[in-house]
């Protein structure tokens, strides 16, 4: 790891500035997946910009939306009592992800921007687009068991690593952020982006544009709600697959629905066709499997993650049966 400059700030007028007048700087808050990158010689910022005690970490209810800081940690949103309440499906997924440990340093913001864990990504001795745009997408033909199978380019595979992220795009959160050119409000499904051909970009912010925190608009997803997580250890790895679902049952009909996955795109996938099949359907695992199978639709492999075009719709099927039995 490279010698850096360090700089504490405390407004994110003053963050913004500091990022302005420095091309080599970045922001750090947890630093749960900066300092890893920046150890392995994968980013080598010259200078750190602590952001970590700017004034972003309320959470609260206002005009409707839930309101959450970006500095707010992980751990605080998924053991706070307004989120349990209103937005459930997005304290399970803040609590399936990572540990403890990290959940109780990482924000909010900082699970928003964190990148993927390809091992070619974090390999500086392999060919990786996303890390040296040019140099090729090792995945494709080599070890690519948790990769992509949506959304792919032959420019990167790679797979977008949150949680949170899974659970905040089935719930159509906004994020808020400012910058030089003032405030912007992102849809989340537009916040990440597919690889395409520049797959070094991650999502859609501006450089120098600063996370403020995010807005939930109320919805009636308040019970019968699941977040499922298919890895291959209980506790601490990321998702080969994960479903984010969330029903607005009236009886046993599906007046309203959300559903996402994680684990199979560069961005987290909202399946929208699954959904508007689901909407007026009864709840049943025969209406279930169809839905996913929808849900698969250009669906691709790439060989050692073949295995997921099953696992997938299976676990799809199996996340609306535990939301839908949820009394």
């Amino acid at each position: 790891m490279i010698n850096f400059d360090y700089l504490r700030v405390s407004t994110p007028k003053a963050a913004i500035e500091a990022l302005s007048r420095d091309s080599n700087a970045q922001w750090i808050a947890g630093g749960t997946n900066l300092i890893d990158l920046m150890k392995k010689g994968v980013m080598a910022p010259q200078k750190l910009i602590d952001i970590s005690n700017l004034p972003l970490k309320e959470i609260k209810k206002e005009g409707g939306k839930i309101h959450i800081g970006a500095m707010a940690l992980n751990s605080d949103v998924a053991e706070n009592e307004l989120i349990q309440k209103e937005q459930p499906l997005l304290c399970l997924a803040l609590k399936a992800g990572a540990s403890q440990q990290l959940r109780n340093m990482a924000t909010v913001g900082g699970n928003m921007m964190q990148r993927t864990r390809c091992p070619y990504f974090y390999n500086t001795d392999l060919p990786c687009n996303k890390r040296q745009p040019g140099s090729g997408c090792g995945a494709l033909k080599g070890f690519n068991r948790m990769h992509a199978i949506f959304g792919a380019s032959d420019k990167c595979i790679a797979v977008h690593p949150s949680d949170m992220c899974i659970a905040l795009v089935a719930l159509d959160a906004v994020v808020l952020v400012n910058g030089p050119k003032g405030d912007r409000r992102i849809p989340f499904s537009d916040f990440h982006r597919l690889p395409g051909e520049t797959p070094q970009k991650d999502n859609t912010l501006d450089r120098g544009e600063l996370i403020i925190g995010l807005e939930i608009p109320d919805n009636p997803y308040k019970k019968n709600v699941h977040y499922l997580k298919v890895r291959d250890r209980s506790s601490y790895a990321f998702a080969l697959v994960s479903v984010a679902a969330a029903l607005d049952l009236q009886g046993n009909s599906i007046n309203d629905v959300r559903l996402a996955m994680g684990g199979v795109a560069h961005k987290p996938w909202r399946l929208s066709e699954a959904e508007a099949f689901l909407k007026g359907k009864n709840a049943s695992e025969p209406v279930f499997r169809e839905a996913a199978q929808l849900a698969m639709r250009g669906a691709k492999g790439y060989g050692q993650n073949n295995f997921k075009l099953k696992l997938a719709p299976n676990t799809i099927v199996e996340a609306l049966k535990t939301a839908a039995a949820k009394s």
